[in-house]
């Protein structure tokens, strides 16, 4: 008699990362939430931006992508403040509700 599969474990939200992060944590986010390196991300990005496509994506990514909660002890990146402003005009402005 066989035993059962278990279920895989589930991934976890895409977020940007706060944690080995060299810019905005997108490449962090998107391998914490894919499974894939990062290092694979960031070339990937890197490539994209020699095109032109990446910096247009990844400053987009950067503002509508939740972050993750700050680790404690840990202090906030300096642009923190003005892209959490951006990401919750940008989501107030898709979802119809915008805060006064």
């Amino acid at each position: 008699m066989t035993s059962p599969v278990p279920p895989p474990a589930p991934r976890p939200t895409l977020r940007r990362g706060r944690t080995d992060t060299m810019l905005g944590g997108v490449c962090r986010g998107l391998a914490d939430a894919t499974g894939v390196d990062v290092v694979l991300w960031r070339v990937g990005f890197l490539a994209l931006a020699l095109t032109g496509a990446g910096l247009l994506i990844y400053p987009l990514l950067w503002v509508v992508l939740p972050v993750e909660p700050l680790p404690a002890g840990a202090r906030p990146a300096p642009l923190d403040p003005v892209v959490e402003r951006l990401h919750t005009s940008v989501n107030g402005a898709l979802s119809g509700t915008r805060k006064r």
